[in-house]
Formats: C-alpha cells, sequence, structure tokens
C-alpha cells in the first residue's frame, strides 16, 4: 500500500483492523475532536470474535440531546459495562497466543472509571500503540478546529463504519491474508474486527500485518 499523506479519522472504541491501516501508513493521522457524536458507529462501540461469531461491545453514553459535541459524551456507569466488556474478552480470547500478555494494560485503563468517551479512546488508542512497539512509526494528532470537508486529508470519519463495507483506499485489506483466529473452523475468517482481534491472536505480527 502506497502511504498515505495525511488521514482524519472519527474517535473510535477499540478501533477495526482498518482504522489502525490508515494511522500506520500514513505520515500524520488527525483525530476528530470537534464533531458532533454519531450513535451506531465505532465512536462507542467495537467488534470482537466471540463464540458464536461476530459479537460488538457498546460503551453506554449518557445523552441529553441531539447534536452534541463528542469531547462533551461521558460514559454512562450505571450499567455494569465494563465487566460486560471483559467478561466478554475472557471468554472470546483467553486462549489465545497473546492475551494474557496484553490483557493487564487495557485492564488498567478500562477500570481507571474514565468519564469522557472521547478520553477513554485516545487512551486506549494509545495504549495500543505502544503495546505493538509502533510509536515511531506514526504520527496522531488531534484536529484543532472542525472541518465540515478536508482538502488535504483523506477524510474516513463516516467512511469506517460498522455499517459500511471496508473503506475504498485501505480495501487491501480484502486481498491480505488471512491470520489466526481462535473460532475460524467453526465460522471462517471475520475481516476488519477490532484491532484487538489482531494482536491478541498475532502479538508483534501484527506490525507486518497493518504495514502490507
Amino acid at each position: 500500500m502506497n502511504k498515505f499523506s495525511k488521514v482524519l479519522l472519527s474517535t473510535a472504541y477499540f478501533p477495526p483492523i482498518e482504522y489502525f491501516i490508515a494511522i500506520v501508513n500514513s505520515h500524520t493521522a488527525y483525530i476528530e475532536q470537534y464533531e458532533n457524536f454519531q450513535k451506531q458507529s465505532y465512536r462507542n462501540r467495537c467488534e470482537i470474535y466471540g463464540a458464536n461469531g461476530k459479537l460488538s461491545l457498546i460503551v453506554p453514553v449518557v445523552k441529553n440531546a441531539k447534536h452534541i459535541p463528542v469531547l462533551d459524551i461521558n460514559i454512562d456507569y450505571s450499567k455494569a459495562w465494563v465487566h460486560q466488556h471483559l467478561k466478554a474478552l475472557d471468554s472470546s480470547y483467553r486462549s489465545t497466543p497473546f492475551y494474557e500478555y496484553y490483557r493487564d494494560d487495557i485492564l488498567e485503563i478500562l477500570l481507571s472509571n474514565e468519564t469522557s468517551l472521547f478520553n477513554l479512546n485516545i487512551r486506549l488508542t494509545n495504549k495500543i500503540i505502544e503495546l505493538l512497539g509502533i510509536e515511531t512509526l506514526v504520527n496522531l494528532e488531534l484536529t484543532t478546529s472542525f472541518e465540515d470537508e478536508s482538502n488535504d486529508k483523506i477524510d474516513f470519519r463516516n467512511s469506517i463504519h460498522p455499517k459500511k463495507p471496508i473503506a475504498d483506499a485501505i480495501d487491501a485489506i480484502k486481498k491480505m491474508q488471512p491470520y489466526y483466529q481462535v473460532y475460524s473452523d467453526k465460522y471462517g475468517h471475520i475481516l476488519n474486527l477490532s484491532i484487538l482481534d489482531l494482536i491478541f491472536n498475532e502479538g508483534p505480527n501484527s506490525i507486518s500485518y497493518l504495514m502490507k
């Protein structure tokens, strides 16, 4: 894949693989912090490989009105979502080669009671970059203002979405050799799950997969 110059991304909770392909294969990746929150997007959900196939994990948020800036979205802790997510991750990935290696670092952030959805997502994204050891390979920045249309960046804010096909600019992922997945014998290989699926199964080899 040719390296992108600049890409523009929404915030995302344990983003999908295509999100990290965009980050790793760009000179600069910008995360939008001045848009309004969008429901049913990766902004507060991720998709993992559960024992019964694809499973969505959703972070509940406090919504008091429509058109709320994503920076003002707070997490709803009246629901036991952290326990539910950790139980799902344990059930889905405890038999993978690298789950125990990465679990505690991720657990620490999930148990920190971060109130802001945006801050939680940024912390988790930066932690995965750290765990992958790719800090020197990526340049991640936050936007300084809202751009309705971006002229100098490839805009993935709405194209990287759970209800849309893999973004055209990164459709090379469809041709990649499938990596190991625990339940693939049962349901086949599932493309473009959360980055967690890749790192728990492939560990350090995830870097070469993202850069192919």
